[in-house]
Order: structure tokens, then sequence, then C-alpha cells
């Protein structure tokens, strides 16, 4: 069997297989690059809105609504950094909005205010 593959065309032109493999370390030149890349720890791919600070957020008007009355609220993105900072969790500041004009009061804890839901 390894004589006919030795012999034949397709077994001649097969790319030469790399020696590199999941445990080697990878070359110096690409930590390097790693580490000079600025924009690295800003982008945080996959991060959700919601756990994001304001100034971390690309969208210009920001809008959050309630996922039990059905109210939706916006604002935009400069307001809310003069309102609350540019350091604001986006999380906090849609809760906060929500809650400022809420109409499901009932006098519980457990059940009062709204259900915020990110946009």
């Amino acid at each position: 069997m390894e004589k006919l593959a030795g012999q034949s065309p397709v077994g001649k032109n097969a790319p030469a297989t790399s020696s590199a493999g999941q445990a080697d370390a990878m070359p110096p030149e690409y930590w390097e690059a790693v580490l000079r890349d600025a924009g690295a720890d800003a982008r945080q791919a996959g991060r959700p809105i919601q756990s994001r600070a304001l100034a971390e957020i690309g969208r210009h008007v920001l809008r959050v609504s309630c996922s039990r009355c059905g109210r939706t609220v916006e604002i935009q993105k400069v307001d809310a950094v003069r309102l609350y900072g540019a350091d604001a969790v986006w999380k906090d500041v849609g809760h906060r909005l929500l809650d400022n004009t809420c109409s499901q009061r009932t006098g519980r804890y457990e059940e009062d205010g709204c259900w915020p839901s990110y946009d």
C-alpha cells in the first residue's frame, strides 16, 4: 500500500504539513503585536451593551424599554453622559430612567418598578 502511495501523482503534489501545533509557543512577534494594539481593551467584543460604560457605547441614541408595561425611554448618549457621567454603566442609567417615570407601583418591593430590556 505504501509502495502505491509513493508512486501516485496525488501523493507527490500534497502540501507539506506544518510542524507547529497547538502546544507550541507563539512567536514573540505575535505577542508584541497584541501588546501594541491599544484598542484591544476598549473593543470588548461580545460584551453586552447593558454592562458597558456610556463612554464605550458607539450608538448616538440609547433606548431602554420595559418588558412589563411596554413603555420605551430614549435618551441621546450626549445627554446621558452629561447627566450621569461617562463612567456610568448603561444598565444603571437605563434602570434609573425607567424607575423615574414608572407607572406600575404596587407597594411591594418584589413587584414594584419596570423590567428593563436594553435595545
